[in-house]
């Protein structure tokens, strides 16, 4: 579809990192925007910056992990605007899981699942069928990530799992909507090809109290700040991408109805290589052996 001004986009987890550079990129195409996010104080920040730069928008306070809300930000989005052109379902968590996966604490599994796989679906639930009965072209970007979408990353195989859920989601999505024969796309995100610096690592501070951790962590939280010292520390730089290309890789895949938004990296590439041999050749998965712990 093309990105029109007066068109409605609606992003989820949009109060920084990733959410909040897509909602700037619509917005400087002159869409109209809907930030929705969990942290009242960033998503009210990030609103009145945006319409200090002239943007029309719209902010709404919501757990995607909880389906009334979701569909109260989608009655929201029709009773302002009257319609929805651009779903970006992006929020989402890490788990805080420690140690062994038999070791996590089912809480950790519920909080992530709620929110980086349940969000998606209510989003779905929620704006899809008014979208496709709208009539308009439309699109709808489910935000994953290479660890799991591609392969997991077994030191957070937690957030590796959901995060495989919403690729095989997104796929089953756009095969409905072309039996439909809708006028709506779907893509799925690969955010990078590098780190990137958003709030994901510190998902900890709006965890609620009905996924609290049942017994304390036996290591404390990094932020990504430590994690980038101890890197250079260690002898490793980390590249980093910046958010605003990925906000422009999501905007020219909506364009191209491009499905796979995955930013060209050789690494990548080799990971998928190598899964899909292991697949093929019927072979033990070689290409975790580089992470399995001591």
């Amino acid at each position: 579809m093309e990105l029109r001004p007066g068109q409605v986009a609606v992003v989820t987890g949009a109060a920084s990192g990733v959410g909040l550079a897509m909602a700037r990129r619509f917005a400087a195409d002159g869409l109209k925007v809907v930030l929705a996010d969990v942290e009242q104080g960033a998503l009210e920040s990030a609103a009145a910056g945006l319409r200090a730069d002239g943007a029309t928008v719209r902010a709404r306070v919501v757990d995607v992990g909880e389906r009334d809300e979701v569909v109260a930000l989608a009655e929201d989005t029709y009773a302002t605007f009257g319609a929805c052109h651009v779903l970006c379902n992006n929020a989402g968590v890490g788990s805080g899981a420690e140690g062994r996966m038999w070791q996590h604490e089912p809480n950790d599994w519920k909080w992530a699942f709620a929110v980086n796989v349940w969000g998606v679906f209510h989003g779905v639930q929620a704006f899809v069928p008014r979208m496709i009965a709208g009539g308009e072209p439309g699109h709808v970007v489910n935000t994953s990530s290479a660890d799991g979408g591609i392969a997991p990353l077994p030191t957070a195989s937690v957030y590796a799992v959901t995060k495989a859920a919403v690729v095989t989601m997104t796929e089953s999505l756009y095969a409905h909507l072309r039996a439909e024969r809708a006028r709506v796309g779907a893509s799925v995100l690969f955010p990078g090809p590098h780190m990137l610096r958003t709030g994901l690592w510190e998902s900890h501070r709006n965890r609620p109290h009905r996924y609290a951790k049942q017994r304390p962590r036996k290591t404390p939280y990094r932020s990504l700040d430590q994690w980038e010292a101890a890197m250079k520390e260690a002898g490793r730089e980390i590249e980093f991408t910046p958010v605003e290309q990925v906000a422009d890789l999501v905007a020219d895949g909506i364009a191209a109805d491009r499905f796979w938004l995955l930013p060209e990296s050789e690494h990548s590439d080799r990971q998928i290589r190598a899964r899909s041999r292991s697949m093929l050749d019927r072979a033990n998965p070689a290409y975790l052996e580089s992470f399995i712990l001591d």
